[in-house]
């Protein structure tokens, strides 16, 4: 019974990899929406948001019945109470790509960001976008020394972030309170991608060690 209930709890794990590449997914393509104006990518990712919440859901009654039929004890336990919030974390992330992606339609026929942020918001969600795949393979791989290493990416994202808010609050700035508001609100969408990110990671620590880490995040 204990290797049924470990098989069944990799393939939970399995599947919260496996939503992350929806969402790393969802990331790139909101970006594109939001970088080229494309209405069509950005409709297609607000729609296939509802992929990722049937997907938490399986998840979710995954682990509720081994929960209830396995009754798991300590570092089982433990395990299956992390899936659970690792999965919402996910499809936060979900929702995140979704508001760039309206933002990326609201603004249709034009851009919503300036040519002058446009390198800013680029590599932030290049940044946003590699932080979920890592995830992915941390959390396939329980690999404690890549989860702690995320950290450094959400680094560079609080000062890409601070370097955002620094553009629009320049006194040459000449796209008026509009696009401030949208290059606000992206800033905003990015970094938060990249928090669930680290805070999943933190969970796989926590996961493998059993503590709480003081050095992710």
């Amino acid at each position: 019974m204990r290797d049924v209930f470990h098989e069944q709890l990799e393939s939970v794990f399995s599947d919260l990899a496996g939503i992350c590449g929806q969402v790393e997914l969802a990331v790139g393509e909101a970006t594109r929406a939001l970088l080229t104006g494309d209405a069509e990518l950005a409709e297609k990712v607000i729609s296939g948001d509802a992929e990722i919440d049937r997907a938490r859901e399986e998840v979710e009654e995954a682990a509720f019945l081994l929960l209830s039929l396995q009754a798991p004890v300590a570092g089982d336990l433990r395990t299956v109470v992390a899936a659970l919030r690792m999965v919402s974390e996910l499809e936060r992330m979900g929702d995140l790509s979704v508001h760039v992606a309206k933002i990326a339609r609201l603004r249709v026929p034009g851009i919503a960001v300036p040519d002058e942020v446009r390198p800013t918001i680029e590599r932030m969600a290049t940044v946003a976008e590699d932080m979920v795949q890592r995830v992915a393979e941390i959390i396939t791989r329980r690999d404690v020394a890549a989860a702690i290493a995320l950290g450094r990416a959400d680094e560079e994202m609080d000062q890409l972030r601070r370097r955002s808010f620094a553009e629009l609050l320049a006194d040459d700035w000449q796209h008026g309170v509009e696009a401030a508001v949208d290059i606000a609100l992206l800033g905003r969408y990015y970094e938060r991608i990249a928090d669930h990110a680290v805070s999943v990671a933190n969970r796989v620590v926590f996961v493998v060690t059993g503590d709480h880490p003081t050095a992710v995040g």
